[in-house]
């Protein structure tokens, strides 16, 4: 009832539940892949960002996009770095749209203050790169700046997060507020 997790240690923190797994199918050609890896369908996100009242945007590989989430999160830091959260039953109301003639190669998010954009791999080298390149799109996409200006603008004001370490394929999300883009 007070959203706060008493640590055995005498701490409490406050808690902001999100799901850890949510995604839709991958594509057929994948075959069978496990539940552990997050990848470009979503699945084993941990982002911790993606709250209610979060959109998130997914890529759909199949007919119908199969949407799934689970894996409740109450709380957990960035990184996600001994594979601990608290994860308690949650349970949540999605509202799906699909966006047809929207193209995109990897999951992004919205939140009311920010873009963010997500990469997953198991070089994290690899997922901030992927990530960076994303914002960079996603930017040109939403304000009339060259790519270079975008670049600059990633740097001058986007935080480049580590999303986890510990499911195999680590992943990267930048956020940038929707402030920096339009005042």
């Amino acid at each position: 009832e007070r959203m706060l997790a008493k640590l055995p240690w005498g701490v409490d923190l406050p808690l902001s539940p999100f799901f850890g797994v949510i995604g839709v199918a991958p594509p057929a050609a994948w075959g069978t892949i496990s539940t552990i890896q997050p990848r470009a369908h979503g699945g084993n996100l941990d982002n911790k960002e993606l709250v209610a009242g979060t959109t998130l945007y997914l890529p759909v590989h199949a007919p119908g996009a199969l949407f799934s989430a689970g894996a409740g999160h109450a709380l957990q830091g960035e990184g996600e770095v001994c594979t601990t959260a608290i994860a308690p039953a949650l349970s949540g109301t999605f509202e799906l749209h699909l966006r047809r003639g929207a193209s995109l190669d990897l999951p992004r998010a919205e939140t009311p203050t920010h873009y963010i954009t997500m990469a997953m791999d198991p070089d994290l080298d690899v997922c901030a790169k992927t990530a960076l390149r994303q914002m960079i799109t996603l930017i040109q996409e939403k304000a009339n700046l060259s790519r270079e200006d975008a670049y600059t603008l990633c740097s001058l004001a986007a935080d480049m997060r580590v999303t986890q370490t510990v499911n195999q394929h680590k992943g990267i999300h930048f956020m940038l507020a929707k402030k920096a883009l339009h005042g």
